[in-house]
């Protein structure tokens, strides 16, 4: 991969790739591997990669009752700081020491986080999104970064969603008035 100027200010972000989200999917081999090569090559070309993770306090105080979704989450009791299978990244793509974390507290990477302070404070000004899911993570990220003027790449195959024509619509029709969409194997030429 060559490192060209939009690059050298990109990172990569690996949204919700966790062990609860992957056990969701009933395949993640191909996502999986595409992911490990596409950080791999990140770490090559000293692209920061950021994981973000969806997790709660114990107790879930973030939580309100009026949020549909959280809310069947809070009743699971699935997400909490304290509970390994929701918090840990799953294990096929562990963070290097060097990479970051960050912790989000609703759907959006930026919404309950310090993504965006991250972000500023490595001079990013491009981010390249892949994540579980599509309808979930990568849209709400998606379109808080582009209201927030960021430059966005989506690696569509590094992306999932339980509905498969949910993904397609996303990726073929929606992201792009937004963002470039391209498979990983396209931006690891870059």
């Amino acid at each position: 991969m060559e490192q060209n100027t939009n690059q050298q200010h990109s990172a990569l972000l690996v949204m919700d790739i966790q062990n609860i989200t992957i056990k969701m999917l009933p395949e993640s081999n191909a996502l999986i591997a595409s992911l490990v090569k596409t950080i791999e090559t990140a770490h090559a070309n000293n692209i920061p990669v950021i994981y973000v993770i969806i997790a709660f306090r114990p107790g879930f105080p973030e939580v309100s009752p009026a949020n549909k979704s959280f809310s069947a989450i809070k009743n699971n009791k699935t997400f909490t700081i304290d509970a390994e299978t929701g918090f840990r990244v799953y294990a096929g793509v562990t963070p290097l020491d060097s990479d970051i974390v960050v912790t989000k507290r609703r759907v959006s990477a930026f919404t309950g986080s310090d993504l965006e302070v991250v972000l500023r404070a490595q001079g990013i000004k491009h981010i390249v999104l892949t994540g579980i899911s599509t309808s979930g993570v990568v849209l709400s990220t998606l379109r808080e970064a582009a209201d927030k003027d960021y430059g966005i790449t989506v690696l569509s195959d590094c992306c999932a969603d339980l509905d498969e024509e949910v993904h397609r619509i996303l990726t073929t029709k929606v992201f792009p008035r937004q963002a470039t969409v391209i498979k990983s194997e396209e931006w690891l030429k870059q």
